[in-house]
């Protein structure tokens, strides 16, 4: 019933469904089912399937991105990231995911070696690692520029706000956990991965924090934070995006110390940037219209495939078609893995 009653619990194949449909327009338009590969040039099919995230990591500048190191699944991994640790004195705790993956599959913070073991004995694609970034803020800033434009815009920005339970003195964390109908909806996946805190009885007002991983599917609230946006926002990401050759469309997702540090571009962390696969992700908001949500996802799409015939105009090619079926089948083997 909770689902029932919140779209932004229905499953995101069911959410897409008419937005796929809307795609198939600018597919005819464009002349080419993967139209979207020529969004962002500098990422594999604009960044919509099989790229590779600490590929487009590594194209960020460098002040403000975290270390992110690459490393392959196999049975080396674990003796591979114990001697990395060791070499360059990196502490617990630290966050690995997989190099190819979404919704937050995959992505754990590692407090432990006993944690590091389990990962990388269960990992079966290349994960990276990145350190715990424990700034209080964490955005999703969308930003969008045509290819002929100094400037671009910034069109959504979700606040994330972690799943947390407050104790009574009186219940466990199991109980909280029921009466909390976000919090309930992880439960099942709680029971699996870390039983022994769901007897745990927190003192009255104590906050725990269940999930340290900003995703929508893992608990987070999402928060529309559209009223942050202004100039100087833009200004800030003009300056980023600018600097990351064939960039145009999609989300950063990042952590920062204040709201006047972000104004100022300083203290920012950006552990990913999603390209034309990327939501609007203030549409989760709780109680956000699914019509209105429809009607910004619809509007960003808009704006993807018009960037994307833009670029073709000036050059960019679109994935050849057979090209774009292989990725597609990489993707989703992907994600079966993940």
């Amino acid at each position: 019933m909770i689902k029932l009653k919140s779209w932004e619990y229905w499953p995101w194949q069911l959410v897409y469904l008419p937005v796929g449909l809307y795609s198939i327009g600018h597919a005819i338009k464009s002349g080419s089912p993967f139209y979207f590969s020529a969004s962002n040039p500098a990422i594999k099919n604009g960044g919509l399937m099989s790229e590779s995230k600490s590929d487009i990591l590594a194209k960020i500048p460098e002040a403000y991105r975290p270390l992110t190191v690459l490393f392959q699944a196999g049975p080396t991994a674990l003796e591979e990231v114990l001697n990395y640790l060791r070499e360059h004195a990196i502490q617990y705790p630290f966050i690995l995911k997989p190099d190819y993956g979404e919704r937050g599959k995959g992505v754990q913070k590692i407090e432990d070696e006993q944690a590091l073991t389990a990962y990388c004995l269960e990992a079966r694609l290349p994960f990276i690692m990145q350190p715990y970034i424990d700034y209080p803020l964490e955005l999703g800033v969308f930003y969008a520029r045509f290819p002929a434009s100094p400037k671009g815009t910034i069109s959504s920005v979700v606040i994330k706000e972690m799943l947390k339970i407050k104790g009574d003195g009186k219940r466990s964390v199991r109980t909280l956990m029921e009466s909390d109908p976000r919090a309930f909806l992880q439960l099942a996946r709680f029971e699996t991965e870390a039983p022994y805190l769901l007897e745990k009885v927190p003192t009255q007002g104590q906050l725990i924090e269940l999930e340290s991983i900003g995703n929508h599917c893992r608990g987070t609230k999402f928060i529309n934070g559209n009223h942050l946006i202004n100039k100087q926002l833009e200004v800030v990401f003009d300056t980023i995006a600018l600097q990351i050759d064939g960039f145009y469309y999609g989300r950063f997702d990042l952590r920062c110390a204040s709201l006047e540090d972000l104004y100022a571009g300083q203290h920012i962390q950006i552990m990913e940037l999603n390209g034309a696969k990327a939501e609007p992700a203030h549409i989760y908001h709780p109680g956000y219209s699914l019509k209105q949500a429809y009607t910004d996802l619809f509007d960003h799409w808009r704006v993807m495939a018009e960037i994307s015939r833009e670029n073709h105009r000036r050059g960019v090619p679109y994935t050849p078609f057979w090209k774009g079926i292989k990725d597609l089948g990489e993707m989703i083997n992907m994600n079966r893995q993940s």
